[in-house]
């Protein structure tokens, strides 16, 4: 069964930072796109961050570039989105999904994704 677990979630002050983990079990991250998305209340799923196949390319979105970094441990089957600078507009629901074949476009879309954790919530607040 392919399952994807996110953890590293919390309460953290603006200017702070949080390590989001996503650990997969049942496929090996090499085999797939890997994406960072978020959602916030009331608002669609974004996409933030991604790597290719066999991790040797990284893309982000304007609005976390710079902040934002993504990274893997294969060993451990695990993609790592490292958050720096934390504004109280990152607050949301982190989600990590993987994908079969690779994006059309670098971040590609929700659809493009065929496998999704259970989401972890970011708070960013004084």
């Amino acid at each position: 069964q392919l399952q994807l677990v996110e953890s590293g979630g919390g309460l953290v002050q603006p200017g702070g930072s949080l390590r989001l983990s996503c650990t997969a079990s049942g496929f090996t991250l090499d085999a797939f796109h890997i994406g960072w998305f978020r959602q916030a209340p009331g608002k669609e799923r974004e996409g933030l961050a991604c790597m290719s196949k066999m991790g040797r390319r990284t893309n982000y979105v304007d609005s976390v570039k710079g902040r934002f970094t993504i990274s893997r441990d294969n060993a451990k089957r695990t993609v790592y989105l490292q958050m720096n600078n934390l504004k109280p507009e990152d607050t949301a629901v982190y989600y990590c999904a993987a994908a079969k074949t690779t994006p059309a476009q670098a971040m590609g879309s929700v659809r493009d994704y065929d496998y999704w954790g259970q989401g972890t919530q970011v708070t960013v607040s004084s």
